[in-house]
Parts: structure tokens; C-alpha cells; sequence
């Protein structure tokens, strides 16, 4: 008998093609998204399904994170004796960096996690499958109302962060830490610029593309019976924070560099 041949490996090859798959996923997603015929109905569940996980432990979330970075930043202009600028410094830091991190974040924990727990049990049961053999695109049928609800959900939510945790930065400032309102907000209005709100959208927009991908490949690829699914649900979640997280450095840099800051 003829002995097999197996193509050598390299340590870190099986996650180079799992970084492969999720891109072209990506990519099919995109692809798909502009297809007929398009899943309006499935984009209005989902969206809805998304919203409902996501929206109640966010907004709880947004208010003590507005209050801690008031808080932090108040007490440091009062040490160097920049009281004036602590509502330019909080709403900044609320809206360009904790606004859509935080939206983000709960999207992929709760929405993200359901998502890739609904796909994950239909690729078991062999749904996924079967939807091939008929000459139906789970991508098209399932993926992309998913991951265009998860971007819907995430702009949506990032607004309202944004809002309740300057609300938020702005009570305990004034209340806490005997700030004066009118010094808060002329700060804020004096170095804020629209393009600070626009670039926290398209945080907001990214993230949720990338939450919903991540969960959909995830779901999509267990490995073993409901153990398998379980794992799945967890690793969507830990691959999806580190990837934010990169993806938020890149964006703010990027950002830095072609909007200048008010005043300079």
C-alpha cells in the first residue's frame, strides 16, 4: 500500500484559515446584501429581537460610564486647575470612545451571542444544510438580515449612550463635584464639532458589522452537538471584543489624522 502524503503545516495555519473564512463571510455579506430578493420581513424580526436583548442593560450601563469618566476627568482638571474644560474633556471621551465601545460590547454579548445560539442550533439540526441542498443561500436568507440588524441596532443605540451618558457625566459633575453648568457646557460647545458625533456612528456602524459577522461565522461552524454550540457562543464574544477593540485603535488614529482638532 502506497503511503500517504499530508501536506506540512505551520503553527498557526488552522488560524489563518479560520481569519479566511470569517473575511470571505464578510464578503459574501456584502456581496449578498445588494441581491434580490431582499429578507425585509427577517431584517424587521431581527432587528427587533436585537433591540429588545440590547437596549435595557445599555441604557444601564451608559449612565454609570458617563458618571465614572465625569468623575475622573472632573477631579483631574480640578488638580491642574482646568475646571473649564472638564465638560469639553467628558463629552469627547463619551462620544468618540466609550459611546460606541460600549454599544458594541453589549451588542456582541447579547444580541451577538443569541445570534450565534439560533445559527448555531440550525447548522446542528442540519438546517443550514438542507437550505444548500434546496438552492437557498443561508447567507442571503439568514446572515444578512442578521448582520444589517446588528449595524441598524448598534447606530441606534449608540446615539442613545451618547445621550444618557453626557446627561449622565453632566449630573454628577454639577451635583458631585460642584461644577458649574454654564462653564460645562460652553466648554463643550466650544472645542466639540460635528465630525466627533460622525465618527462615533461610524464606529457604531463598523462594530456592528463585525459583531454580527463574527456571531453568524461562529454559529455557523460548531464543532460537536449542543457542547459545541455552547463553545461557539463564548468564542464569538471573546473574538469579537478583541477585534473591537483593535478596530477602535485604528479608527481613532485614522480620525486624528484627517480631522484636526477645534481651535488648532
Amino acid at each position: 500500500m502506497a503511503e500517504r502524503t499530508t501536506t506540512p503545516s505551520f503553527p498557526g495555519a488552522a488560524a489563518l484559515r479560520q481569519t479566511g473564512r470569517l473575511y470571505g463571510l464578510g464578503l459574501d455579506v456584502v456581496r449578498l446584501t445588494f441581491r434580490r430578493p431582499f429578507q425585509v420581513r427577517e431584517l424587521v424580526q431581527q432587528f427587533w429581537f436585537i433591540a429588545s436583548v440590547s437596549i435595557l442593560p445599555t441604557a444601564l450601563v451608559s449612565i454609570p460610564f458617563g458618571a465614572v469618566i465625569a468623575l475622573h476627568i472632573g477631579s483631574l482638571t480640578t488638580q491642574i486647575g482646568a475646571q473649564s474644560f472638564t465638560g469639553a474633556a467628558s463629552v469627547l471621551a463619551i462620544i468618540q470612545q466609550a459611546s460606541p465601545i460600549v454599544t458594541a460590547l453589549l451588542i456582541a454579548g447579547a444580541g451577538g451571542s443569541a445570534v450565534c445560539a439560533d445559527l448555531g442550533s440550525r447548522t446542528i439540526r442540519e438546517e443550514i444544510d438542507a437550505m444548500e441542498v434546496l438552492g437557498v443561500s443561508p447567507v442571503q436568507r439568514l446572515i444578512v438580515p442578521r448582520v444589517l440588524a446588528a449595524m441598524g441596532v448598534a447606530v441606534f443605540l449608540n446615539g442613545m449612550v451618547s445621550v444618557v451618558g453626557v446627561l449622565g457625566g453632566y449630573f454628577f459633575n454639577v451635583i458631585m463635584q460642584n461644577g458649574t453648568p454654564g462653564a460645562y457646557l460652553a466648554s463643550f460647545s466650544a472645542l466639540a464639532q460635528l465630525p466627533d458625533l460622525w465618527i462615533s456612528e461610524i464606529k457604531a456602524l463598523i462594530f456592528g458589522f463585525v459583531a454580527g459577522v463574527v456571531a453568524s461565522y461562529r454559529g455557523l461552524n460548531p464543532k460537536g452537538g449542543p457542547k459545541g454550540v455552547g463553545d461557539a457562543v463564548n468564542q464569538s464574544v471573546v473574538i469579537t471584543f478583541l477585534l473591537l477593540f483593535v478596530l477602535n485603535l485604528i479608527l481613532t488614529t485614522v480620525y486624528l489624522q484627517l480631522v484636526p482638532p477645534k481651535g488648532s
